[in-house]
């Protein structure tokens, strides 16, 4: 499957920072089984955007597929930078909040599988820890 990356537009929640204008996604597989939730998904963030804050219940797996995606911690640190055939790992939990930034000048497109708890949302909002960048 996919290599992993945690960007989703989740259920807004009051304080939270959603996606910025034009990120999408679309769901191409979903199925359970064993009590876990597999969904593949594709998201594209379109140049200067990015998935807002926000953390998952399960981990997420990712691979970029075109452009470069900035990724970073709740520290307001940069914990990478993945080009277009690199995968990403994001683990779970509300003490991995992050954000994806696409700071380039043509569209990030992430081929990402998440592995949830049977139910949970793909991701969970949260506000901005701080930095001073959404």
């Amino acid at each position: 499957m996919a290599a992993a990356v945690a960007l989703s537009l989740g259920a807004n929640t009051a304080f939270a920072t959603p996606a910025g204008p034009g990120v999408k996604g679309t769901v191409i597989s979903r199925t359970t089984f064993g009590g876990k939730d597999y969904v593949l998904r594709q998201i594209t963030i379109p140049p200067g955007q990015s998935t807002g804050w926000h953390y998952h219940d399960g981990t997420v797996y990712g691979l970029v597929q075109h452009g470069t995606l900035s990724h970073f911690a709740s520290d307001c640190a940069s914990d990478g930078v993945y080009r277009a055939g690199s995968s990403i790992t994001e683990p779970s939990g509300a003490d991995h909040v992050h954000i994806g930034r696409n700071l380039g000048t043509t569209d990030v497109v992430l081929d990402v599988l998440y592995v949830l708890p049977h139910g949970a949302p793909l991701s969970e909002d949260a506000p901005n820890p701080g930095c001073d960048f959404q």
